[in-house]
């Protein structure tokens, strides 16, 4: 088993006269790359046949790309690019899932000094009216746009007004629009100007503009400079230590669209000489197949996945003791975020290492956002519990302002955005008198007495409410029990009362899980298990357990309404990770709010 270290969980505080406080890392940031171009130079010189990148290809085996391979690549891209005089006014668009030659086209952007923006393939795939792509195209005012498959996507950029605009596709050119082949750019002969070009590139101005998913309105383009990306990956560093003693191996389905992904993970691989095998798979039925495919045939060394992801993935490592032994056989550490693992999750990955290798994994997480690139706190220390956000990493302050009764976070660091793409306005709104970014969530010490034990994540600031007797709910806290309590019944929840005297839930169900509890065949419809005596029994078992421990009005949860339809893309009530939006949500389906807590045959009632 590989021995492991992390930095020493170490913080300090700075009381302010306003009763808030300030708490930051007494370690300095150590200095880091210019540019993220710097470091795939510097392993296609020290390492040129390491795999950085790997994919399956047409006859499902894996296609390896070396260092020195993918340095070629992005070059040959980049001067494709620059000879197409392209300014930085003018930026990349990338509309696709992860894939080489996304990773290609992203750095071969980024090498000629014009701004790339990846966008998740769900505006394009899974919208209607495209109504999100189209936003994000107005923004960005591309110059070029790539997608990997012209006849998948040709319906998506045919809604786009792309007068000068080129399209550049991998295969299956659109029927009905000119797309240039990506291979002509890879074809492309570098010259010194690429060299130029990156010795070039500014630090603090736009290296990519990454959208958040939109759940206060329309996507914003956040500002991604190279000195928030480098600057991350250096704090990251230093607090796991032994990144750099061997190159991280991963396995990723998480999408590049998103900051996790991205800045996060393939930037991990990246500054530290790693290899990335794509997972084309994803966590939902069916295609969690997928990636247990992936994960038999590369033990990572490194694991990062959102809490859904591990929900499907743990019944496979639970049925297959040699999937199992094999899962954690090379695992230095488990790493969940994008929101909080439920406990009996995390105490079921700890029994199965304890089963694999004899002892727990670390277990890992850390907290940010789009606009901090994205870590802000790290846990870098044993944890027994899945609620702890860590400590602030180095060259990240967080102050801490009271408000409403909970303490609201803003972040302050060479880590954070200068503001949003095209919008001065709301930028200027983003940032407090001090210049600490207001990221929007309450948080708490885990021990008032001791910062050192790190922060505990206590809701977002605007979905908190309360109820008629006056007590406060905090939406995020109800939810996460809700799911864990009803495990695995329920896949997503959003929580009801503002106003009113109880909590509700509207329910997005497992359906499996459901016709499980029925005996039902799998594939039954949900507006059918929702009718079944034997599911509505068991839920309100499972909740009574719950409130038995919870029977405060704050915490009790009184009634549920399984909703027959899936969250709505085009209205906004998913993001591209598949989290829910509560906002949207609550304002989409206020008539199933009202049925909620007046039709007490539709809604389930615990008592």
């Amino acid at each position: 088993m590989h021995k492991i270290s992390f930095a020493p969980p170490l913080v300090e505080r700075q009381d302010l006269d306003d009763g808030s406080f300030i708490l930051r890392s007494p370690v300095k940031l150590k200095p880091y790359a210019n540019n993220i171009c710097q470091w795939l130079e510097n392993w296609a010189s020290k390492t040129p046949n390491r795999i950085f990148l790997a994919e399956r290809d047409e006859t499902g085996n894996w296609a390896e790309y070396s260092y020195s391979q993918a340095r070629s690549m992005a070059r040959a891209v980049a001067q494709a690019l620059m000879g197409r005089n392209i300014t930085a006014e003018r930026t990349v668009m990338i509309v696709s899932d992860n894939s080489v030659d996304h990773a290609i086209m992203y750095l071969g952007g980024i090498m000629a000094g014009i701004p790339v923006s990846q966008i998740t393939p769900a505006y394009a795939l899974m919208s209607q009216d495209h109504g999100k792509l189209k936003h994000v195209f107005n923004v960005l005012n591309p110059s070029l746009i790539y997608a990997p498959d012209g006849r998948i996507y040709e319906k998506a950029l045919k809604a786009l007004d792309l007068e000068g605009v080129e399209v550049v596709v991998s295969k299956n050119p659109p029927a009905e629009l000119a797309a240039t082949p990506f291979s002509s750019l890879l074809a492309t002969t570098e010259t010194p100007d690429v060299d130029v070009s990156v010795s070039a590139l500014d630090p603090d101005g736009v290296a990519k503009i990454l959208f958040t998913s939109g759940s206060t309105g329309l996507p914003k383009g956040v500002i991604n400079t190279h000195r928030m990306m480098c600057s991350n990956q250096q704090a990251l560093a230093q607090c796991w230590p032994f990144i750099e003693n061997r190159p991280p191996v991963l396995v990723e389905w998480l999408p590049w669209s998103h900051t996790f992904g991205s800045n996060h993970n393939f930037n991990l691989a990246l500054r530290n000489g790693g290899t990335m095998y794509i997972d084309a798979g994803k966590p939902a039925p069916g295609l969690v197949d997928t990636t247990v495919k992936n994960l038999k045939d590369v033990a990572p060394t490194i694991y990062f996945n959102v809490p859904r992801g591990y929900d499907q993935l743990i019944p496979f490592l639970e049925s297959d003791d040699s999937f199992r032994d094999h899962f954690f056989s090379n695992l230095d550490t488990l790493f969940f975020a994008a929101a909080a693992l439920p406990q009996n999750l995390f105490r079921r990955l700890q029994d199965l290492s304890l089963a694999a290798r004899g002892s727990e994994i670390p277990m890992t997480t850390a907290w940010g956002s789009t606009e901090t690139a994205p870590l802000t706190t790290s846990v870098h220390f044993a944890i027994d519990r899945s609620d702890l956000l860590g400590l602030p990493a180095p060259g990240s302050e967080v102050k801490l302002v009271p408000s409403g009764g909970k303490l609201e976070a803003r972040i302050r660091g060479v880590n954070v955005t200068p503001g949003y793409y095209g919008r001065p306005d709301i930028s200027r709104d983003a940032f407090d008198e001090d210049g600490f970014y207001r990221i929007g969530d309450a948080v708490k010490l885990a021990n008032p007495d001791n910062p050192a034990e790190g922060l505990v994540f206590d809701g977002r600031i605007a979905e908190d409410f309360k109820l008629m007797t006056g007590s406060w709910v905090s939406a995020s806290t109800i939810r996460t029990a809700a799911i864990a309590a009803a495990n695995p019944m329920i896949q997503d929840a959003v929580v009801t009362g503002h106003d009113r005297d109880e909590i509700g839930l509207l329910v997005f169900a497992n359906a499996p899980a459901l016709a499980e509890v029925a005996g039902l065949p799998p594939e039954s419809p949900v507006s059918e298990l929702t009718r079944d005596p034997k599911v509505k029994a068991e839920l309100i078992r499972k909740l009574d357990l719950y409130n038995k421990d919870h029977p405060a009005s704050s915490q009790r949860i009184g009634r549920m309404l399984i909703l027959l339809a899936p969250p709505d893309l085009d209205a906004g009530e998913i993001t591209d990770k598949g989290y829910i939006n509560q906002r949207a949500v609550l304002e989409n389906r206020a008539d199933q709010v009202a049925q909620l807590y007046l039709d007490e045959e539709s809604a389930i009632i615990c008592r």
